[in-house]
């Protein structure tokens, strides 16, 4: 099938004069989670990065270090897996002519990865929707939510914006990205797999007015409901014609969303700043509200979980398979009403499958979770008020000294981000060393960052903050993060363990609380290797779960549970 699709394309070549065409992972929003997945469509490759190079006589497949050992078993037959820093002024091809679809690229993009050595050529029309246009589109339309979950009205949100535009001196704000839209008007919708998001932009004036870019009837519901009027609704098709419309003057676009089709219209009228867009960052300092109300969605996930991770301990000895347990956790998950659906497709990994950093159990390849094996699972919900994402790591024997020594060590990064000083260690950068320290002693590594921003009922990855090696934004108060070193031995086992976590404030210092509510497997931990305060930490974190979620467990979940205390 990709054979066919690849040949399909490489036949419309010669008739365009290019020498290969450039497939990235996001579709027309840029979104991370999309119905029109044309890299997985050309390629195969389901991870949630990632960009494709089709050549005439050679394919390329550019990822990042979660993803080679999972983009080998899916697309190594067809495609060279490269890393994704390869791209970067690639010298793996030179002198070539590139086709691109301007919609899905930007500016920054195309500079950065291919402008040195080889040109490129826009294709107006999507030559993988020519070959393949089967993607579902969803026709449900857009919903808003009510200040009691968002905890603050849209019109003060763009007032907030209009007083940073006046501030930058800008007459215009692009707004490219959907999940700074729905963080904006308040409104979410059904456009994306595992994401609330709807698929829309907007133009907003210092002045407060704006234009929703959308299809007319994703918005009917939020006419009807007046919660926003028919003249700030314009199709995509009409917005050169609004553009004419406005009066000239600066406008700010976030060149990491803002396509080179959208780009090339504004370019036109207006004097553009490229600058990143201010919603990223109010939209990652959560309110009071949306604090109170994750916490709320992570006792119900802790509950799930728990239940999930009693069951398999209690029923190893028959055999199931991840796609099981898969299966399992999503429904002890639906037993709470506010739940809507996992907030990414479940990875669990069993043994081996759990080196794959974002491995996907299928039907026809998964393997049974076996008893001398250790266990990855790596989950999240979307419920109507928050958003959650966890990683356990569990075994059902005992294990090596070895593995039980790197969870150990993993075990000891984890607690170290969770007790981290913010008002000494305030960027990423920092704290992600904290992490990696006792890994690094035995010259061990894991190849993705230790966290990401999480958003409120939006995406399960988000921005600006996050912990990693090189990110440098100051956390601040109300910010949400994961906090999830691991390792992963290739064809053996993985191992992380994940906890998301929001900055509070007390007496003038800020500290990290576990939003998480879900026990960590004490059957991993060498004891030895853990300080007294360590020992402490977990001791009041499992003590802090049990108080949270006990009384929603039975009889026998509720044992196991303090039992672990």
């Amino acid at each position: 099938m990709i054979e066919n699709r690849l040949n399909s394309l490489k036949k419309k070549f010669n008739l365009l004069k290019i020498d290969g065409y450039v497939v990235p992972k996001n579709d027309e929003f840029f979104s991370e989670y999309s119905q029109k997945d044309r890299l997985k469509t050309i390629s195969n490759f389901s991870g949630s990065a990632g960009y494709a190079v089709i050549l005439k006589n050679k394919n390329f497949l550019f990822v990042d270090g979660r993803y080679t050992i999972q983009a080998n078993l899916e697309s190594g037959k067809y495609f060279k897996i490269e890393k994704l820093e390869k791209i970067l002024n690639c010298k793996l091809f030179k002198g070539l002519t590139l086709g691109i679809d301007p919609k899905i690229f930007t500016q920054g993009q195309m500079k950065k990865f291919f402008l040195k050595y080889n040109k490129i050529k826009i294709i107006d029309t999507n030559l993988i929707d020519n070959i393949f246009s089967k993607y579902k589109i969803n026709s449900k339309p857009f919903f808003s939510l009510d200040h009691k979950i968002t905890g603050e009205s849209y019109k003060k949100k763009i007032t907030k914006i209009s007083k940073i535009l006046k501030k930058h001196k800008s007459d215009y704000l692009f707004v490219t990205a959907p999940e700074n839209v729905a963080w904006l008007l308040n409104i979410r919708g059904y456009d994306n797999p595992n994401s609330p998001i709807p698929n829309c932009r907007l133009m907003l004036t210092k002045n407060k007015k704006i234009f929703l870019i959308s299809e007319k009837f994703k918005v009917i519901k939020l006419i009807r409901e007046k919660k926003i009027r028919k003249n700030e609704i314009l199709e995509t098709e009409n917005f050169e014609r609004l553009v004419d419309k406005l009066k000239s003057g600066k406008i700010t676009i976030d060149n990491k969303t803002c396509s080179i089709y959208f780009t090339k219209v504004l370019q036109k009228k207006f004097k553009i700043l490229n600058k990143e867009d201010p919603i990223y960052l109010l939209k990652s300092i959560k309110n009071k509200t949306e604090i109170k109300n994750m916490i709320n969605a992570h006792i119900l996930d802790g509950v799930a979980l728990t239940k999930f991770l009693f069951w398999i301990k209690k029923i190893n000895k028959k055999k199931i398979t991840e796609v099981e347990a898969v299966k399992k956790l999503e429904k002890f998950r639906k037993i709470s009403k506010n739940f809507l659906y996992p907030s990414f497709d479940t990875i669990a990994g069993s043994g081996k499958n759990g080196a794959i950093v974002h491995y996907r159990a299928k039907k026809e390849n998964c393997r049974n979770i076996n008893n001398k094996d250790i266990f990855l699972c790596d989950s999240g919900g979307q419920y109507k008020y928050g958003t959650t994402d966890v990683t356990r790591t569990i075994c059902f024997s005992d294990q090596s000294q070895n593995i039980k020594n790197i969870f150990t060590k993993v075990l000891k990064g984890h607690i170290a981000v969770a007790t981290t000083n913010i008002n000494k260690d305030n960027i990423g950068k920092k704290i992600d060393k904290r992490a990696r320290k006792f890994l690094k002693e035995s010259n061990l590594d894991y190849a993705h960052g230790t966290g990401h921003g999480v958003g409120f009922f939006l995406n399960v990855h988000e921005g600006p903050q996050s912990i990693n090696k090189i990110n440098k934004v100051k956390i601040k108060t109300g910010m949400i993060l994961s906090n999830e070193p691991g390792y992963y031995k290739k064809n053996h086992f993985g191992i992380r363990i994940e906890n998301l976590v929001y900055v509070d404030k007390k007496n003038g210092k800020l500290f990290f609380k576990n939003l998480t509510m879900a026990p960590i497997e004490k059957d991993l931990i060498n004891y030895d290797m853990l300080t007294v305060l360590e020992k402490n930490y977990l001791f009041k974190y499992h003590l802090d779960v049990y108080s949270k979620i006990s009384k929603y467990l039975k009889q026998n979940e509720k044992r196991w549970l303090a039992s672990l205390i």
